[in-house]
């Protein structure tokens, strides 16, 4: 059937593959247990291998964090990190001199650019009870024109996410969370960074995730860009019908994104990501945290961060948590504060 609204569907591995203009998706889902006093895991760690532990031992993983789990300091050049965190609670803190703790909901976009270094560490403040994380990060590429811009971080919390609530003809619930792009009844799209390529009038870039009550119906709507490509993430629930066809999760399907496709969930809740994007068309050298059009430009990144280091680490820690009491906030490169109430 060559004009049937899905073109492919795949397992979902990790990190998650995507379509450019998104370079990978990474999900992270860990089970931690209640935390001890240093704001990491109340366990033993023994048999893991600290500052490389992707074991999911016990449902969890220490990533290269040693005492806090997580991601010390790091580079990046070339492109951007979108971070959606759908539980528990991150801290951030960056060559900027931004700092944050963010979680239950909101979201974080960095522009990369000429060069960044970021932390992001997964600080367990319950001591008494499990501290579990859940969490996107995708990275979407810089067309070659924006790739040096300078860096810039943009804090969206979760009440400012603009949402979709929508109702079948039996009143099931699907509801939609549009972190990036237009979506009719979800009220004004957020502005992304200005030189992202989701700030572009042509990009068509849309990030939604989506929560489907069991047997939900919602159609959803075609995409506007002629080139604009689609995949819709899977990632939790049972079974579905996407356009018909029943698929089973964990799986990826890439969708004819100028189609409306319906979704009809099965019988436990269902959820799923959207990412899609018209392409970016342009060559892709890569090697670990850059992201540049050439293999001379890599070469150039890599110079430039031995020279450099992007500016420096002006924090004493390689991997910053913020205290057992703040609750979520931001401190932006220029100096203005962010407290949000009711933590």
């Amino acid at each position: 059937m060559p004009d049937h609204p899905i073109l492919q569907i795949q397992p979902l591995g990790f990190p998650w593959q995507t379509l450019d203009p998104f370079l990978f998706c990474a999900y992270h889902d860990d089970a931690y247990p209640q935390g001890n006093a240093q704001m990491g895991p109340a366990t033993s760690l023994a048999g893991r291998d600290l500052g490389q532990d992707f074991s999911r031992k016990d449902g969890w993983s220490m990533y290269h964090g040693g005492t806090v789990p997580g991601f010390p300091s790091h580079p990046h050049r070339g492109f951007e990190t979108v971070t959606v965190v759908r539980k528990g609670l991150i801290d951030h803190s960056d060559s900027l001199g931004a700092t944050a703790r963010f979680g239950q909901g909101d979201a974080q976009w960095l522009t990369a650019g000429r060069g960044v270094v970021h932390a992001e560490m997964f600080p367990l403040l319950d001591e008494t009870r499990p501290n579990p994380l859940e969490l996107f990060q995708i990275w979407l590429n810089l067309p070659a024109r924006h790739k040096m811009v300078a860096p810039h971080f943009t804090m969206f919390w979760s009440q400012a996410i603009p949402r979709l609530t929508a109702q079948d003809d039996q009143g099931r619930e699907t509801e939609v969370a549009c972190i990036a792009g237009t979506l009719a009844g979800a009220g004004a799209p957020l502005p992304p960074p200005p030189d992202s390529w989701a700030a572009q009038a042509e990009a068509d870039v849309a990030i939604w995730t989506l929560r489907m009550a069991p047997g939900a119906r919602w159609t959803l709507p075609p995409a506007t860009g002629k080139d604009t490509r689609r995949m819709l993430y899977f990632f939790k629930g049972r079974s579905a019908a996407i356009a018909g066809q029943t698929v089973s999760a964990p799986q990826a399907i890439e969708l004819r994104a100028g189609v409306p496709v319906e979704l009809a969930n099965g019988e436990t809740e269902g959820e799923f990501l959207l990412l899609q994007g018209r392409p970016i068309g342009e060559p892709v050298a890569q090697y670990g945290p850059f992201v540049m059009n050439t293999q001379a430009e890599i070469m150039q990144a890599m110079q430039d961060y031995r020279r450099t280091q992007f500016g420096g680490w002006p924090w004493a820690d390689e991997a910053p948590v913020h205290g057992r009491e703040r609750p979520r906030f931001a401190r932006h490169p220029d100096g203005r504060h962010e407290e949000i109430a009711g933590d």
